[in-house]
């Protein structure tokens, strides 16, 4: 009888964002992918969200290392957080340890930790576990599929993909070497990306929108082109670099995270830009229009990236204005949408002229459709399947994908951040749970907790009143007071007669408390927070937060 094979998912299924998981055998773990996921608009001040890794820091002792599908921030962002805490050896591409590696650095989160290159097809011992990096193509160069082979047989983890046949690097995702596994070994459980699971077809090639973007600038000769995308897609940056070169173009590059990845793939090989078409974007001004290409991050309307702050007149290095073409090359991540509307709004403000992808072919995603999903189902031909990366959405209509394809439906398991599934002999099932919630980064600081996030959205909706008051401590009398302090509720100028009864209440309130013989500090805070939250309840229908500062003398 074979040990059985544990894996334990810590994000990535029910959302886009904070992919982790963890593989478990012989009493050992081995984590895949720690990422973030950007805030929603129900969470006022929060920076990032991770993963809940209380599992990993409570078991820090059995972890054999981390292995990186690929340097995307939703599976590498959370990587700091995790080091601050655990010491172990990080396993990746170049690329994928190159970009985690400044975030590292500059969190200061590497410590006794080592970063260790894998590469294309190699197969590698990482304690008990047997791992297979294998290439597969995506909107981020050398990202890997991953084959863990167990005593359960081979489990394998796609990773972020897309089956392109022509992509800009022809590094194309390696069907052949599933195939091979899956004519061999077998594929005991199939993980596989599950983004674009409800869009029919196939992906279009990352080279179609190099043809786009070079017939850009051949309809605007004259004008100064801005392209905004992602500072991580290097084979975008390169088909802009070559139209841009073809067109007797300048190239100049704005945002700090766009000028360390360009230096980074650069050192790497992995993009060809010479070093005279480059300029300092400060030093435009003096080019002409025609001559121009800038390109820049904060194509998802991210609030103090370079191109928010073009759209907002406040870029110290740059400015754009009528005549100027800018284009986004990319999609709004779900939840960005009205911040990327923003951005494009202002843009068209100050008399740019704007190209995004509702209007043009200016980009394509990284993620297979269903064509694709179906073609790696056929080519892995896997005894068991669990879909991951996605919304609820995708993951459910990625199992009926699963199951169309010949997947037994006993087989396919839909699952939820924080489930544990089991492979034993007999099959797989459900194993447990592990913590799985969110935690919330607010500048430096991890886990502000649900909440503190509770009482922003109440400050956000509703105000805050404050009661100052002090009490004789030993007949209960006020003193001062008391003062009432309003934001966001009502303008105290506009609501005198409101502040007043509120005053009137407390007064009440304090009198009632004091004549029952209490002269507790703390029950006086708990009648003047429900005398006031009642009063203005009733008055304005309005539930702001009610702060008592209740002092004795």
């Amino acid at each position: 009888m074979a040990e059985a094979v544990r894996v334990a998912f810590l994000g990535g299924l029910g959302e886009i964002g904070r992919n982790c998981a963890v593989i478990e055998h012989t009493d050992r773990l081995l984590v895949l992918d720690c990422g973030v996921m950007f805030p929603d608009p129900e969470m006022p001040g929060v920076d990032l969200v991770l993963p809940n890794l209380t599992y990993l820091k409570d078991n820090a002792e059995r972890i054999e290392g981390v292995v990186l599908s690929h340097g995307h921030e939703d599976h590498v962002g959370g990587l700091g957080f995790l080091l601050r805490d655990i010491e172990t050896t990080v396993y990746g591409s170049p690329l994928s340890l190159g970009l985690a590696r400044g975030r590292l650095e500059e969190s200061a989160s590497l410590r006794g930790s080592k970063l260790v290159e894998v590469a294309d097809g190699e197969r590698r011992q990482i304690g008990p576990f047997d791992v297979e990096f294998i290439p597969v193509t995506h909107s981020v160069p050398e990202g890997f599929a991953t084959a863990f082979h167990t005593p359960q047989g081979v489990i394998l983890h796609t990773g972020d993909f897309k089956l392109d046949l022509t992509p800009v690097d022809d590094r194309r995702t390696d069907l052949s070497r599933i195939g091979a596994i899956a004519d061999t070994v077998g594929v005991r459980l199939l993980l596989s990306d599950s983004t674009n699971a409800e869009e029919p077809g196939f992906t279009r090639s990352e080279r179609s929108v190099g043809e786009t973007l070079r017939q850009i600038f051949v309809e605007y000769p004259d004008r100064r082109v801005v392209v905004a995308c992602f500072a991580s897609h290097i084979h975008r940056v390169q088909q802009l670099a070559d139209a841009a070169v073809a067109h007797g173009r300048k190239i100049a590059l704005l945002g700090r995270s766009m000028l360390r990845n360009v230096a980074l793939a650069r050192e790497l090989g992995l993009l060809s830009i010479p070093d005279h078409v480059l300029v300092d974007v400060e030093n435009v001004g003096d080019l002409d229009p025609g001559r121009v290409c800038v390109i820049s991050t904060g194509s998802q309307g991210e609030p103090m990236s370079a191109l928010s702050l073009l759209a907002a007149g406040e870029n110290r290095r740059l400015s754009v204005g009528e005549g100027d073409v800018v284009i986004l090359s990319s999609h709004a991540i779900p939840g960005n949408e009205w911040a990327v509307s923003q951005v494009i709004d202002g843009l068209a403000r100050r008399g740019a002229w704007v190209i995004h992808s509702g209007v043009a072919h200016v980009h394509e995603s990284g993620h297979g459709k269903q064509g694709e999903l179906q073609t790696l189902l056929n080519v892995a031909r896997p005894r068991s399947f669990i879909p991951v990366h996605g919304e609820y959405r995708h993951l459910l209509r990625h199992a009926r994908l699963a199951i169309e394809m010949g997947v037994s439906e006993r087989e396919v398991l839909l699952c939820e951040d924080g489930d544990v599934v089991e492979l034993t002999d007999q099959g797989i099932d459900f194993a447990g749970e592990v913590p799985a919630g969110y935690l919330f980064v607010d500048g430096v600081v991890g886990d502000i907790g649900m909440g503190v996030l509770r009482d922003r959205r109440v400050l956000s909706e509703e105000g805050v009143v404050v009661v100052v008051v002090t009490v004789d401590s030993r007949s209960g009398e006020i003193i001062t007071g008391p003062e009432i302090i309003t934001r966001g509720w009502v303008h105290a100028d506009e609501a005198e007669e409101l502040i007043e009864d509120a005053r009137t209440e407390v007064t009440k309130a304090i009198a009632e408390v004091a004549g029952s013989g209490s002269r507790e500090v703390e029950a006086l805070r708990r009648a003047v927070r429900r005398s006031v939250g009642r009063m203005v309840n009733e008055r304005t229908k309005r539930r702001p937060m009610i702060v008592p500062v209740v002092m004795e003398t």
